[in-house]
């Protein structure tokens, strides 16, 4: 795409779209190229319905046609000015499927066939809090409020930051591994490179390599345990609008309108991770 690929850049990072989304688009809008062997300019309304279709008739899932309309509908209507050549063509729905979660039993051995202390906190603390592995990766020191009880997730989704509780169990396991591999920098999960902080493909490798040693029949991924996360506070009786605000859900004025949680409130909270493998976990997550 050339320049034209340099601008759709721009916009994005002006429209502070998180980095893994700036890079999906421009695949996408590379990928419809190719197809074309012409530039976007040239392209039209047309062109663009016959390259969705081949994506479908290609096996393209709802999900993967969802995130190439955005795409285009992103080139078009921001970087090249030409809204109405996309105006027509909907987002394709997509169908809601309840999200497969683990119990808590399944939790702890998983916790249990993690080999490695940064992976096993990096493991406890998305569980235990609910951060989307991209916000749990980019934590610094400074974001642990140990006396308080909190995490500061800072550029959360849609650039918002927030507060989230510190489970005793999550710091535990933080103290732990701090004292194994003293982090120099301010990433508290550094990575292999100076000055990086851990990939979430790393994460997932691990997590992969974890459920193959529990025996568990079941494809856990980080968010499945934001997903995990969010259902068992419901089965220990959390309300709603205390799991919205923790999860960072909807847009900030879906928040202020519904849901006003307290700092000493998110404190409170208590966190499936300081239940489960007790008596009381047993009884509650199964």
């Amino acid at each position: 795409m050339g320049e034209l690929y340099d601008r759709m850049a721009r916009d994005l990072k002006l429209r502070n779209v998180a980095e893994r989304t700036v890079e999906r688009y421009l695949k996408c809008c590379c990928d419809f190229v190719r197809y074309s062997r012409k530039s976007p300019l040239e392209l039209g309304e047309a062109a663009l319905k016959e390259y969705l279709a081949q994506l479908q008739a290609n096996g393209a899932s709802p999900e993967k046609l969802k995130m190439y309309v955005a795409a285009l509908k992103f080139l078009y209507g921001t970087t090249l000015r030409r809204p109405e050549v996309m105006a027509a063509i909907p987002f394709p729905r997509v169908p809601k499927s309840l999200p497969v979660i683990l119990s808590g039993s399944e939790m702890v051995r998983l916790f249990e066939a993690l080999d490695s202390t940064k992976h096993r906190a990096v493991v406890l603390t998305t569980y235990g809090t609910g951060l989307r592995i991209s916000e749990v990766c980019s934590l610094e020191v400074g974001d642990i409020h140990s006396r308080r009880g909190l995490i500061h997730v800072r550029d959360g989704k849609r650039g918002r930051d927030r507060y989230v509780m510190l489970p005793p169990r999550v710091l535990l396991a933080l103290r732990t591994y701090w004292k194994e591999e003293r982090p120099t920098g301010p990433a508290l999960f550094a990575g292999q490179q100076p000055g990086t902080c851990i990939a979430p493909e790393t994460v997932r490798r691990a997590l992969h390599e974890a459920v193959q040693k529990s025996g568990l029949n079941k494809r856990v991924t980080p968010h499945l345990l934001r997903h995990t996360f969010a259902t068992h506070l419901l089965e220990l009786g959390t309300d709603l609008r205390t799991i919205q605000v923790l999860l960072g859900h909807g847009s900030i004025r879906t928040t202020e309108r519904y849901t006003h949680i307290r700092a000493d409130k998110l404190r409170r909270t208590t966190s499936p991770v300081e239940v489960i493998g007790t008596e009381k976990g047993r009884r509650a997550l199964g």
